[in-house]
């Protein structure tokens, strides 16, 4: 991105041949995930909708054969078919997904596909580029090794005169005009050290960008006197690789960069080079180098970064380090990270030569993953995505996008954070706080428990509307038309509030950043919550035709037994939506919890029942006669021992 200066370019590549644009293209072929719960639920309501058809024609067709009346018929199919579909639950993950995207931008994580919200809580992986993400990227410059004294010299020392040349040509090989941490810190100390500065007399009259696995560069100045300066810089590896010294020097060296590696130190290979004539090498690896010396960087972990490792694995979800930097440099910084790792780390020039069975092999044993490129880091995350892992990818470079899109979950830096990572991902944390994504996940987890009460509770209310509706009419009971289309209605609009905003608003329950993130092939509702929620149903179910009998055994007409059944259904909703906060803790305890959306939506639904039963013209729209004290006092009953019954069963089972 330029944003001003002057500059002249021979344009040998455009388009999808040039390295940004193979990136790009790279990006474009990824397909985005769509999370597991959000493919769960489609095939959900595909199937109840299918259901809800097929018994809207059939109840179309017996009805009509039963009364002849195909108006009275067609009414009582849609009524049945209304109470089956379950439009809520559609509308429930939206609006879960929204509000938890809205609430997490107030913590500083923009959201940029709602779905990601509940993905982060099944997290079981995750995989974070080093350099600005575990780190601070500030690069500070500890020390200067002189290959010709052979000497470390620490920061305090840098102006030492033996340190002059190294300085210099450390600076020439960085970029005019520094935009890089480390960089910007060679071109001040060039400034604070050197008694002239050289760099307005000389011109960049050649330029080898950085390339190579793993990566160097060269640049080529010149003056008006025809001096040239021709500086190269990179990965120690590659520097040496290139260097006029013996295999016996290299050794040397190479263990000099292991023992600064330990201690987490970054290094770079600084090099000369002498050239006649203007038809410079095609590859910047056919200059006959001399070695100078190394840059040795410090970047620090992120102050706190620890802690947010330590709740992460608490969290029972596993930690992979995937950086471009090598191997020594990168154990130490995981170890001062606080990252759990036992095992070698794996050179990423390696990785493209394994087959699929093989990255995944490696994959589960292995934490740091080194030297490693954009098409290495996209073979990873794709390993682990292949073991059915969830994978949450976090990086801030240009060489990490594809990686980033890859992933379920991709994870870019606000602040420091290149424009291609942050278009890449699907989430950005806005002040590169890594602790904001363990707040992401613990606000995915919260979000995942409560859309599973909310669709809990969806399948319990759904069933005794369904019987209610169905069963007289099946049976031949007296008043087969208990319930119209307009009282379904009625009972969608109480419901639809219930488990889209209110349970949305429910705290999350203790423990939860304790336990295991749940596996990606798990489905939302096993076998045995959907029994629990199917037994909730069917009792409710024998509550509300009991109260139908009861008052028909009563004599009562049809217009006051279909208020006792309404009101018995209704009673019963708000009971079943305050039990169903937790399936774990009692009534009483979760009536501790902070939100005050549930006594709104409960107030709001009992004002709303009185004035159906009480309000003369609006209990002639809906066809029911006012309840006396009496009866209001047995319909609660009856709600209270269809739906409490189940905090019985929770005691039982914190007893276990």
């Amino acid at each position: 991105m330029v944003v001003s200066g002057l500059a002249v370019f021979e344009v040998e590549k455009i388009g999808d041949e040039t390295k940004l644009g193979k990136i790009g293209k790279s990006i474009q072929e990824i397909q985005e995930e769509r999370s597991p719960l959000q493919i769960q639920i489609t095939n959900f309501v595909k199937w109840m909708a299918v259901i809800g058809i097929v018994v809207f024609l059939m109840v179309w067709g017996y009805s009509f054969w039963k009364s002849g009346d195909w108006i009275e018929s067609l009414l009582a199919g849609l009524t049945l078919a209304m109470s089956i579909l379950p439009e809520e639950i559609p509308v429930a993950f939206t609006t879960f997904m929204a509000l938890g995207a809205w609430k997490l931008m107030k913590e500083g994580i923009i959201i940029k596909r709602s779905s990601v919200v509940e993905t982060l809580g099944s997290t079981t992986v995750i995989c974070t580029d080093k350099t600005g993400t575990i780190t601070e990227n500030s690069m500070q410059l500890k020390a200067l090794f002189d290959y010709k004294t052979n000497q470390l010299y620490e920061e305090e020392q840098l102006t030492n005169n033996s340190l002059s040349e190294l300085i210099q040509f450390a600076m020439w090989s960085s970029e005019p005009v520094p935009f890089d941490p480390m960089e910007k810190t060679l071109h001040k100390v060039y400034e604070e050290t050197q008694k002239e500065d050289k760099r307005l007399g000389f011109q960049m009259i050649h330029e080898y960008p950085l390339e190579g696995k793993p990566p160097m560069m060269t640049h080529i100045f010149e003056n008006e006197n025809i001096e040239r300066v021709i500086a190269a810089k990179g990965a120690p590896e590659a520097i040496l690789a290139v260097s006029n010294l013996s295999e016996n020097e290299k050794d040397k060296l190479r263990q000099r960069i292991k023992d600064l590696g330990k201690q987490g130190y970054r290094l770079l290979g600084v090099a000369k080079a002498h050239f006649e004539g203007n038809h410079f090498p095609k590859k910047q690896q056919d200059f006959n180098f001399e070695f100078l010396g190394f840059t040795v960087f410090y970047d620090p972990p992120k102050q706190g970064i620890q802690e947010v490792f330590q709740h992460i694995y608490d969290a029972g979800i596993k930690v992979k380090v995937i950086t471009g930097d090598n191997e020594d440099t990168t154990n130490a910084i995981a170890r001062q990270a606080g990252i759990k790792n036992n095992t070698p780390a794996v050179n990423g020039a390696k990785i493209v030569h394994h087959s699929e069975t093989e990255l995944i092999e490696l994959s589960r044993k292995t934490t740091l993953f080194t030297r490693m490129f954009p098409e290495a880091k996209l073979k990873m995350v794709n390993a682990f995505k292949k073991d059915e892992e969830v994978v949450a990818m976090l990086g801030d470079g240009v060489n990490d996008a594809p990686a980033l899109k890859a992933a379920h979950i991709g994870v870019a830096m606000g602040n420091k954070g290149t424009e291609i990572a942050k278009a890449a991902a699907s989430l950005v944390i806005i002040n590169d706080d890594l602790d904001k994504l363990v707040v992401g996940i613990a606000a995915g987890r919260r979000i995942y428990t409560n859309i599973k009460k909310a669709i809990q509770y969806i399948i319990s209310i759904h069933i005794p509307i369904i019987l209610t509706v169905s069963l007289p009419l099946f049976l031949g009971w007296v008043f087969p038309h208990i319930f119209t289309p307009v009282h379904v209605i009625f009972l969608e609009l109480i419901m639809g509030p219930t488990c889209s905003i209110v349970y949305e608003n429910e705290p999350m329950e203790k423990g939860t950043m304790s336990q295991k993130p749940r596996k990606m092939t798990d489905t939302f509702l096993n076998w045995k919550e959907l029994s629990i929620s199917i037994i909730q149903g069917l009792m409710i179910t024998a509550g509300v035709l009991f109260a139908y009998q009861l008052t028909v055994q009563q004599g009562g007409d049809e217009e006051t037994t279909r208020a006792m059944v309404f009101t018995t259904l209704i009673f019963a909703n708000i009971l079943l939506s305050l039990t169903n906060r937790s399936f774990t803790y009692s009534i009483l305890e979760t009536s501790k919890n902070k939100n005050k959306l549930f006594p709104i939506v409960i107030g709001a639904t009992l004002v709303l029942l009185f004035a159906i039963l009480y309000v003369p013209v609006f209990a002639q729209f809906f066809h029911l006669d006012s309840l006396n004290i009496n009866e209001l006092g047995t319909s609660f009953l009856i709600a209270s021992v269809s739906v409490l019954w189940f905090e019985g069963y929770k005691w039982l089972k914190r007893r276990k």
